[in-house]
């Protein structure tokens, strides 16, 4: 992990290099946040979603990968969970054929999630996904 910025209040973000070791760490420190939380329900699919993005962003941009999680405000709201890296181009959702070994990261985000997209920003871009806390 390059560095924590900030994991106090309803905020929490990392830093990680664009090196394997990056993916486990991604998934050890949402789990951790997620628990802090008491949103022991949305970690497993978290912490799975974060692995296919940071594992995208590590495949096609270098330098450091940005993890953010946003804690709903309330009962009703949605965990906003963001992965940013340098590669200014957005991900292309692809359909993999059966054969192939990758390609259906963006589709299982896509389909798990409340809500997915892309934005540029900071030299960058972020993808970013909503997941709905059960009621």
């Amino acid at each position: 992990m390059i560095g924590v910025i900030d994991t106090d209040g309803d905020c929490a973000e990392w830093s990680f290099p664009a090196e394997p070791g990056a993916v486990r760490t991604a998934r050890a420190a949402v789990r951790g946040k997620l628990h802090g939380w008491n949103l022991d329900c949305l970690s497993d699919l978290a912490a799975l979603l974060v692995s296919e993005l940071v594992t995208n962003s590590m495949r096609h941009a270098t330098g450091p990968i940005g993890v953010r999680l946003v804690r709903p405000a309330g009962l009703d709201g949605a965990l906003l969970v963001e992965v940013s890296d340098p590669l200014p181009d957005p991900p292309r959702e692809r359909v993999a054929r059966p054969e192939d070994e990758g390609g259906r990261g963006l589709q299982l985000v896509a389909g798990s999630s409340r809500r997915w997209g892309t934005r540029p920003g900071g030299g960058g871009k972020t993808v970013w996904f909503e997941l709905t806390v059960p009621g």
